[in-house]
């Protein structure tokens, strides 16, 4: 069975996607839509880019609500019961957090107790005003922003499987960096996509290899960004519910049939640590979770 490999950069990282079947011309034509389809989440919902729907948001709706398009109104109320449903541990407005810590303008530092209190005062979900009449948004706190990075790669993975198995595609595997994949169908061997997932702080080594069939996987860590202040070391991955860097597993792994699900509950496990395991399994029974302890 011939495979065409396809790849792009979008939402700060490179994508691949392998796709399998007897028509290379089909497959390819295909795998350009998939892919064009996510070159267009990226301009809709990237923070780093001026025109794009989610900037606007962040720069106009603490001063009046904000008419939302209809696909991102529908993501935020899902993101607003992931919130609820994770306890918090799961928050697309913790922009000001990461601005306080440092990471979205270097290496990252400390924080003082005032600044961070004072970032603190603009993260919560619970503060956002969705009015699904008028289909509007507004942010109840000035100086909130949304930040869908903990969701938008295996939004846009989602978005982009769907139209591949609209176009018939029976065989693929896409992934986002290293953060979230999906595989659809099976590899050409017939048996699930093997897929390996990396010992933490440890790049040639394995964890686990995960064959997936119609499933994704998504895999957090903060130690792909961290720094060292006091003899303590700080990662990338900050709990919205206390402001300060995760201090739970070094590493969570959810493989899930929706990939935007896999992306979200990835990181509300690294922040809440196992203690999140019944309401996951509770809310989302077909997840199934991996942690690596500190």
């Amino acid at each position: 069975m011939p495979d065409v490999p396809l790849a792009c950069h979008a939402m700060g990282c490179r994508w691949e996607l392998l796709l399998c079947g007897e028509d290379p011309v089909r497959l390819r034509a295909a795998g350009e839509e998939a892919l064009a389809e996510v070159a267009r989440l990226d301009a809709q919902l990237s923070l780093f880019r001026p025109a794009s729907e989610v900037s606007g948001l962040n720069a106009r709706a603490a001063q009046a609500p904000v008419p939302i398009s209809p696909e991102l109104f529908a993501l935020l109320e899902w993101c607003a019961a992931v919130h609820h449903h994770t306890g918090g541990a799961f928050d697309i407005t913790v922009g000001p957090l990461l601005h306080c810590w440092g990471f979205r303008s270097g290496e990252g530092s400390v924080p003082t107790p005032e600044a961070l209190a004072e970032a603190r005062e603009r993260v919560g979900m619970q503060h956002l005003e969705l009015d699904r009449q008028r289909r509007t948004l507004r942010f109840g706190r000035p100086g909130m922003a949304l930040d869908l990075g903990a969701v938008g790669k295996g939004y846009a993975l989602e978005c982009a499987v769907e139209i591949l198995r609209d176009l018939g595609i029976e065989h693929a595997l896409l992934h986002a960096g290293t953060s979230t994949l999906y595989a659809l169908g099976t590899a050409p061997d017939g048996n699930g996509w093997p897929v390996a997932i990396r010992a933490p702080a440890t790049p040639d080594g394995c964890l686990a290899v995960e064959h997936l069939r119609d499933r994704a996987l998504s895999v957090s860590a903060p130690h792909g960004r961290c720094f060292t202040a006091g003899g303590r070391r700080f990662g990338h991955i900050l709990d919205p519910r206390t402001g300060w860097p995760a201090e739970g597993p070094r590493l969570a792994a959810v493989t899930h049939p929706s990939p935007t699900l896999s992306d979200a509950l990835s990181t509300a496990l690294l922040v809440a640590g196992d203690g999140l395991l019944p309401a996951i399994q509770e809310h989302w029974p077909e997840a199934e979770c991996r942690t690596v302890g500190a």
